[in-house]
């Protein structure tokens, strides 16, 4: 069981970091399509990260039917450590359609919600997992 508790805390970890770089490019004002790009990027790694991060949690709690993305969120919804459970199935919509985003029209539209919609559900995970670890 200690593996696992310092697994999602591992994985915390690297979410923080990530978070931060995807703020930073976030506050990038009038981004070409590279910068764009690599905001999708960091999104995509946030992502990646804090499902992960919820999956490892949960496990550690106990739980055993949480190895996709859709049932570690689903579950996460359920026990309370994320709000908005329809929010979070957008994003994960969203977040597999940006790995084909291949013109800037559609990048400028992802980087949109990204901004608006998603970045404040990873923030506010963030916090939930930060609040768990300061006890």
């Amino acid at each position: 069981m200690e593996n696992k508790d310092i697994r999602w805390k591992q994985r915390y970890q690297n979410l923080s970091k990530t978070l931060e770089y995807l703020e930073m490019a976030l506050l990038i004002e009038n981004p070409d399509i590279i910068q764009k790009a690599g905001t999708i990027h960091f999104f995509e790694m946030s992502f990646e990260l804090a499902w992960n991060t919820v999956k490892d949690f949960l496990e550690e709690q106990g739980f055993t039917d949480v190895k996709s993305p859709r049932n570690a969120l689903k579950k996460a919804f359920e026990t309370g450590i994320i709000a908005g459970g329809h929010s979070w199935m957008e994003l994960l919509v969203d977040r597999n359609l940006t790995s084909h985003t291949y013109d800037e029209a559609k990048a400028t539209e992802v980087e949109n919600l990204i901004k608006q919609k998603y970045f404040p559900l990873l923030k506010q995970l963030h916090l939930n997992f930060k609040q768990r670890l300061d006890g």
